[in-house]
């Protein structure tokens, strides 16, 4: 059995769909097609049932997965041996990351590190709701909530805090803001109740019965938009927040603290490409830590050792 056909084969069984792994892999869907057939002729059984809107796998399809992410496993241990003494980082590393973290911070830095290596390509893409280390849909992600079961390597990267602000625009020539009673007739913008997949993304609740007016929006940096234009108060990142000019910090005493975790499958973590790209998001946001926790001391703590669950 050819190892490209079985490549394939997985990133259609990790995809669920021939036309998302031809996209993965860089083939044409049409090959993609060809190769799995070829591959289901040589070994004379059905690896997927193919359907309108996808493929699902066949009990042979399954065993054969289990099989081929073992084979690749080795691949990937080997090519870490191989490149391990090499300075030079090669190859493609996709980051999972929460869109608040990506756009204001991970973009600048892990482009800096594509900057320096002519051979990596670094893929950051949004965390979506579920995701699969061990099926390859990332290298890396960063999560809100540390993993409670899986085989991972798990660190703790920060802690961060949000506050709430309002542009000076709005501000101006409206009743000062003293307390949250003073945040009733205020529009609040916030997310999407309904697309929250943690509760650590929850922090708004709180202020649910001071601002029953809402506008809500599933992306952080359409809150960001919204506020800077001038139409509402919200809860935002202080490390993203902090730094718009015509941005105000309300009601301090106001604060949610939250964590990032930094999480990666042992299989890939080997991964000479893998290990470098996980060291400079550590070092980058530990050079940054007091971006992340600006008005509070005591969440300014040192990243956990990297651990394993």
């Amino acid at each position: 059995m050819e190892w490209d056909r079985a490549r394939i084969f997985l990133a259609v069984a990790r995809s669920g769909q021939m036309l998302a792994a031809a996209r993965i892999l860089g083939l044409n869907h049409a090959t993609v097609g060809r190769q799995l057939t070829a591959l289901e002729e040589e070994l004379q059984t059905k690896l997927l049932e193919r359907h309108v809107n996808g493929c699902t796998l066949t009990s042979a399809g399954e065993a054969l997965m289990a099989s081929a992410e073992k084979v690749e496993s080795e691949f990937l241990q080997l090519e870490s041996a191989l490149s391990g003494t090499i300075g030079a980082i090669r190859g493609t590393v996709r980051v999972g990351a929460p869109d608040g973290l990506g756009n204001y911070f991970l973009a600048a830095k892990l482009a800096e590190l594509s900057a320096r290596h002519s051979d990596l390509l670094i893929q950051l893409v949004p965390l979506p709701r579920t995701f699969s280390l061990s099926r390859r849909e990332a290298d890396i992600v960063i999560t809100l909530d540390r993993p409670v079961q899986g085989n991972l390597i798990i660190q703790k990267l920060t802690d961060y805090t949000l506050s709430l602000y309002a542009s000076e625009e709005y501000l101006r020539g409206k009743p000062p803001i003293r307390s949250e009673e003073d945040l009733k007739q205020h529009l609040f913008v916030t997310y999407v109740d309904d697309l929250i997949h943690t509760p650590s993304l929850d922090y708004g609740r709180e202020l649910a019965a001071s601002m029953p007016r809402r506008f809500e929006c599933g992306s952080v940096v359409g809150q960001m938009e919204a506020v800077r234009a001038g139409n509402g108060i919200a809860i935002l990142h202080d490390y993203a927040a902090k730094h718009v000019s015509n941005f105000r910090r309300i009601l301090p005493h106001l604060q949610f603290v939250r964590s990032y975790w930094l999480i990666s499958h042992p299989d890939t973590h080997r991964s000479h490409r893998v290990t470098e790209v996980r060291r400079h998001i550590a070092e980058a946001v530990n050079a940054s830590k007091e971006q992340f926790c600006p008005w509070n001391e005591d969440a300014r703590q040192a990243p956990e050792l990297v651990d394993q669950a």
